[in-house]
């Protein structure tokens, strides 16, 4: 008895368009910039102290947390660990709101005044962040929405998974 598996190897090939990895990255990038953007100004429509001049600096404010997140916040993690493990995760908030002042103080037109404002403000962002970001990742889900492979008797199929199925004697 001979068993024969088909495996489509197209989508993982390392050819000009970079998989799917590299074409999916992108939009990501620029959604998740797009969700820090709204949380920025729903943060500045809410606290008082929280001044947005227009889209465009709460365009770029969401870049300059995006890229001190990036960059800093690991690092402030990593040396506040023994203070945010005795206030169980809580000092994080202030690592936000340490993050959202330094880009107060880079981006013309973005300005957050007072600690208790700030982190609020960062406490705001991050969970409407977190919120917005949740929902695009269910978005993304296969089988989440409408369409092929949402109905409970019906097999999805896509390039992730080797799907056989027996026919006769062959596998295929």
């Amino acid at each position: 008895m001979r068993r024969q598996i088909r495996i489509d190897f197209r989508q993982h090939s390392g050819g000009p368009g970079g998989g799917p990895f590299a074409q999916n990255l992108l939009p990501v990038l620029v959604a998740k910039w797009l969700i820090l953007t709204a949380a920025v100004m729903m943060a500045a429509y809410i606290i008082e102290d929280i001044h947005v001049s227009g889209f465009i600096t709460a365009f770029f404010a969401a870049a300059a947390i995006g890229v001190l997140n990036l960059f800093f916040r690991p690092v402030l993690l990593v040396l506040t660990l023994p203070i945010n493990i005795m206030t169980l995760g809580l000092f994080t908030f202030v690592i936000n709101a340490l993050m959202l002042k330094i880009a107060s103080g880079i981006i013309p037109g973005f300005s957050v005044a007072g600690f208790w404002s700030t982190v609020f403000g960062a406490i705001l962002i991050s969970a409407v962040s977190w919120l917005l970001n949740s929902l695009l990742a269910d978005a993304r889900r296969p089988g989440s929405g409408p369409g092929p492979g949402t109905g409970s008797g019906t097999r999805r199929r896509d390039s992730e998974h080797i799907d056989l199925e027996r026919k006769g004697d062959r596998w295929e």
